[in-house]
């Protein structure tokens, strides 16, 4: 669910819900996020390439944290439509995440990415699958997103996928993607989960600042939630790099399968990653669907 959401809980105490909480709830609760991954949603897993397509490494998924904002809602567009992305949003999804997602993730932010072509083309590789949704205004601004992929169960003829770190050329994206490599390589999900053969990989949540507090993060969820429901997926996924997009999942009931502290991730002895806490560990939560 790279569930990502960027925002700080530092500011949680400040805010109260004041009308249908249902609608309220996973923006509200997103300001406890400052990632759900990277672009990298799950940033280094097997995504499908199609429903029935092989797979590739999942990624890691990022609710950009919905935090409330003071500006009064009369001032902004609140005619809010929640509509499939297709391959032709691509440039416009990429200018708000630019804006509003790839900057706050922790483990950017530790290696002080700036940008990265090779992050954007990965944030958008899954939109062909038509699984992912958009918040848009009556102007037709993209105002929230929700990118999200298919992963399939490998075939036994399957060939071994390459290491998403060994053709990485950016070099610290690279210590990103070898991360996520070695997630994958002490973690299977479909040995976890033997009877199920396809699951939704949340990658990316993400909302303009001044949208947040409308409910929009949910509203995005919810339409999630339906497609997997229509297209009988019984498992939804999510890595997050983020302590605060953990919460919120759990918060979801999603429950963790897999844990690895940043401290345990050692490269020639020495550890990696050490980001801002409270982001102390890589976490995979999942939920399955009745």
């Amino acid at each position: 669910m790279e569930i990502e959401i960027q925002n700080h809980i530092a500011h949680l105490g400040k805010f109260s819900v004041k009308k249908s909480e249902n609608d309220c709830l996973l923006d509200e609760a997103c300001t406890m996020l400052s990632e759900l991954l990277p672009p990298l949603g799950r940033m280094a897993s097997k995504m499908s390439t199609g429903i029935s397509g092989t797979t590739e490494k999942s990624s890691l998924a990022k609710l950009d944290s919905a935090e409330l904002v003071s500006s009064p809602t009369d001032e902004i567009d609140t005619n809010i439509s929640i509509e499939l992305i297709t391959e032709d949003d691509a440039e416009e999804v990429l200018k708000m995440l630019k804006k509003f997602f790839f900057k706050d993730e922790p483990l950017n932010t530790f290696v002080d990415l700036g940008e990265c072509k090779e992050l954007e083309k990965y944030s958008t590789k899954s939109l062909h699958e038509h699984c992912s949704f958009k918040a848009v205004n009556s102007r037709g601004e993209i105002v929230g997103v929700n990118i999200n992929g298919l992963i399939n169960r490998p075939k036994e003829t399957d060939e071994p996928p390459a290491k998403l770190a060994d053709v990485c050329a950016h070099p610290k994206f690279k210590k990103i993607m070898a991360l996520m490599d070695h997630v994958d390589e002490n973690f299977n999900i479909f040995d976890l989960y033997q009877d199920v053969d396809r699951l939704l990989d949340i990658k990316i949540m993400s909302v303009d600042s001044n949208y947040r507090g409308l409910g929009i993060a949910g509203k995005l969820t919810d339409r999630t939630m339906q497609y997997v429901k229509d297209n009988n997926i019984k498992l939804v996924h999510v890595l997050c790099s983020s302590h605060f997009s953990a919460r919120v999942m759990e918060k979801m009931d999603f429950q963790e399968v897999y844990n690895l502290p940043y401290q345990d991730y050692l490269v020639n002895g020495e550890q990696v990653f050490d980001p801002a806490k409270p982001h102390v560990a890589v976490r995979i939560l999942t939920k399955r669907i009745n």
